[in-house]
């Protein structure tokens, strides 16, 4: 089996994954899971999408051969791009519920219309910890409130950026795994994105949300695994 790389999204504490790792260590899947660069925590410097694109490269490029991409939320727009701008480098794509569909309606304009503030004016005005609390609370990101205007940036770039008019160059065969209740990217971001990718198969967890990797590991498991072994 090819190398697989899995992208997870935007989390303070990756101690999340490690009930979903070690249940596919239990059946004997290898995989890499490197910690991406600014989704965890600080940055050095402001990243866009080509800069993550360049960084997941550099780790593929390490073997020739290709490599089987697992991506969830933020780490699915990243396994997206890489994908269309490398296409002779990936031999299988699995989304869990994949950022990537940029958003008009009100509630994701103000998300980014908050990011972009606090990224262009910094400290200057996110001293007030009861401004700074609610507008998070607003943008419904209040994790990401003492993060630094690097990173705060980078996530505006990354949610600014709209990956469907790649995604019917996407060749890559594509398993999406979307929960229904998903309320972060909703199940017709998934819909869409199966629309979109031609050679693609939508799976549905009914009960699940943004991260059934953690609420339905087993389910999740399988439908990954049935997948691998096709």
């Amino acid at each position: 089996m090819n190398r697989i790389i899995i992208l997870h999204g935007w989390t303070k504490n990756l101690d999340k994954w490690k009930n979903f790792l070690a249940n596919l260590d239990k059946k004997r899947i290898d995989y890499e899971f490197p910690k991406i660069p600014g989704l965890t925590g600080n940055l050095n410097g402001v990243w866009n999408l080509d800069d993550y694109i360049k960084w997941l490269g550099k780790i593929i490029d390490q073997q020739n051969n290709k490599v089987i991409l697992i991506g969830h939320s933020n780490g699915g727009r990243i396994a997206l791009a890489f994908t269309n701008r490398y296409p002779e480098k990936v031999e299988k794509l699995i989304l869990i519920d994949s950022a990537g569909i940029r958003h008009n309606e009100l509630p994701l304009r103000i998300k980014r219309a908050v990011f972009g503030i606090f990224a262009k004016i910094g400290k200057k005005f996110t001293s007030s910890r009861i401004l700074k609390d609610l507008l998070y609370k607003i943008a419904r990101e209040p994790d990401y409130k003492d993060l630094s205007p690097n990173v705060k940036q980078t996530m505006l770039n990354l949610i600014s950026a709209d990956l469907k008019p790649i995604l019917p160059q996407i060749t890559a065969p594509t398993l999406i795994i979307w929960g229904r209740k998903d309320k972060i990217t909703p199940f017709s971001d998934g819909k869409l994105m199966h629309s979109l990718i031609e050679n693609s198969k939508l799976e549905i967890i009914e009960n699940a949300r943004h991260s059934p990797m953690f609420t339905h590991p087993k389910q999740t498991i399988d439908l990954i695994i049935n997948d691998l072994t096709m």
